[in-house]
């Protein structure tokens, strides 16, 4: 049975998903590819290598002591032959206080090589007011 590429992308996406909201370190760097290169909201302008961005990702789930939300909106997948890309709205922050929850923006690029999906380039960003200069977690979709 042949699952389309996108079906496999969703699924991908779902599986990661899951791994963050249970802090499974090991299985949220699972589908980056070795030479992937990440722009990240928070810290760095880039991170080059799966190394790196697993150290990131290490210091970021530092942050995160109590319950979270970590929830998808308005995910698009698009998928042709070995390459795929997916975007969607990630509202995330403190269970225990949504009101400190905000939207982000996220666009995955996936390559399949030798049967498997990786992640060969993650975009995470926020809009920000021109004028403060400052990240707008308040916008809603």
């Amino acid at each position: 049975m042949n699952i389309p590429a996108e079906t496999e992308i969703r699924q991908l996406i779902d599986g990661w998903i899951q791994a963050v909201r249970e802090r499974d370190l090991p299985a949220i760097v699972a589908p980056y590819a070795d030479d992937i290169v990440a722009f990240d909201a928070i810290q760095a302008l880039q991170f080059k290598g799966k190394a790196a961005y697993q150290a990131h990702w290490e210091m970021c789930m530092g942050f995160c002591t109590g319950p979270m939300v970590f929830e998808v909106a308005e995910l698009d997948v698009q998928a042709d032959g070995d390459l795929a890309l997916a975007h969607w709205l990630n509202r995330c922050g403190p269970a225990d206080d949504e009101s400190q929850c905000g939207f982000m923006r996220v666009t995955v690029g996936y390559r399949r090589s030798a049967g498997r999906w990786q992640v060969i380039h993650e975009h995470w960003s926020a809009p920000f007011d021109m004028e403060t200069q400052k990240a707008r977690f308040d916008l809603k979709p």
